[in-house]
């Protein structure tokens, strides 16, 4: 019997990301040196938290790997970072003292962040992981127990169309492989560009990414889709790719007041 707090899909989710570390896969790199000359300018190019983070309580959530959590730091923010992988997280705690940063290091999956006090956060900023859980919902509620009111909340993800689509381009382009409606894990990849091999990963519904951060008591503000599209890149690559499927999308909400994030049960 398994000694894991976690769900057997964090686990393997938490042993996948381990494994990557060890392997050096994409993701798992620290920010080079050239990104610590204008870090706010790497991290927020939008500018959608106002042109500084001095001062400002942020919480990089499933954004371990040495890069982001640094890189807000460095800026001036009070920065902790959760991620639900130890070998992610030691790559932070490397590049703090190799910079002599602050950064609080918390090991835990992003549905689970019950050790923080309630509005603890002034900024939460989530990367490219909401994947790798079955359900979207209790990451929503914990982010809006431990965010501020009025706080901001940017979190980024993988489109549901592009986790649908074939990653082979023919006739008609990249057609469509998988059910929009499925709550099992997608088949498993060999050296895709667009997804993680050995991991996980969950296709998460319209209704789930947006309306699901709207239940949990947040306003969107803004929404961009990053354009990563060359149309003159080799067929099947990620740039071709994503000239005819975008990879992602950026939300930037809001949490609401405390009357409107309540803890609720969500059943889907």
């Amino acid at each position: 019997m398994s000694n894991s707090p976690y769900s057997p899909a964090h686990e393997h989710n938490r042993r996948a990301w381990d494994q990557r570390v060890r392997d050096g896969k994409r993701f798992t790199l620290p920010a080079s040196d050239d990104r610590f000359r204008n870090p706010l300018s790497i991290v927020d190019g939008i500018g959608w938290l106002g042109g500084s983070v001095r001062g400002q309580r942020v919480l990089c959530l499933a954004a371990g790997g040495g890069n982001h959590a640094a890189l807000y730091a460095a800026a001036g923010a009070t920065v902790t970072v959760v991620d639900i992988s130890a070998a992610m997280l030691e790559l932070d705690r490397q590049v703090a003292a190799e910079r002599e940063l602050s950064i609080r290091t918390v090991e835990t999956s992003m549905d689970d962040l019950s050790m923080f006090r309630p509005g603890e956060f002034d900024v939460v900023i989530h990367l490219v992981s909401t994947c790798y859980v079955p359900r979207i919902q209790p990451v929503y509620l914990a982010v809006a127990s431990v965010l501020r009111t009025g706080g901001v909340y940017i979190s980024q993800h993988k489109q549901p169309t592009s986790l649908q689509a074939s990653c082979n381009f023919g006739p008609n382009g990249y057609g469509i492989e998988e059910p929009y409606y499925r709550l099992d894990p997608l088949p498993e990849v060999v050296g895709s560009l667009h997804r993680e091999e050995g991991t996980l990963e969950y296709l998460h519904r319209w209704e789930e990414l947006l309306g699901g951060m709207c239940r949990a008591g947040f306003v969107i503000e803004d929404l961009l889709e990053p354009d990563h599209g060359e149309s003159t890149a080799p067929a099947g690559s990620f740039g071709h790719r994503s000239h005819f499927v975008p990879a992602y999308v950026r939300i930037k909400a809001r949490r609401l007041g405390s009357g409107t994030t309540e803890r609720r049960i969500w059943t889907p």
